[in-house]
């Protein structure tokens, strides 16, 4: 059994940093493959980035060169750092993990989740 609890988010201005946590219990978290995912009101859940359990990293193209997503498996958390945030990144942010170590796109294969944290970036 794998435990997610984000934090780290917050209201914030366009242009604006934030940095969002992911903590997870047990000792296996270097094993497992991690995932943010974002959802928005009215919106499905969709994907933010990935990073597996080599540190291999993937983003979806709306984040790319503003947000980045890292690990500390000696502190068994996960990071995503988000710059330069735009009104249309407002949403509910989960982190997510997966019973194995190579990344996935579909939340269908993330096994584990976490309760989320709100961002909202005002204009």
């Amino acid at each position: 059994q794998v435990q997610l609890v984000e934090s780290g988010g917050g209201l914030v201005q366009a242009g604006g940093s934030l940095r969002l946590s992911c903590a997870a219990s047990g000792r296996t978290f270097g094993s497992y493959a991690m995932g943010w995912y974002r959802q928005a009101p009215g919106k499905e859940r969709e994907l933010v980035a990935t990073i597996s359990s080599g540190g291999s990293t993937y983003y979806v193209d709306s984040v790319k060169g503003r947000f980045t997503i890292s690990r500390d498996n000696a502190k068994s958390t996960l990071y995503l750092q988000m710059n330069s945030l735009k009104p249309e990144d407002t949403a509910v942010y989960y982190c997510a993990a997966r019973l194995y170590g190579s990344s996935a796109y579909s939340p269908n294969e993330y096994y584990y989740w976490g309760q989320g944290t709100q961002v909202t970036v005002s204009s």
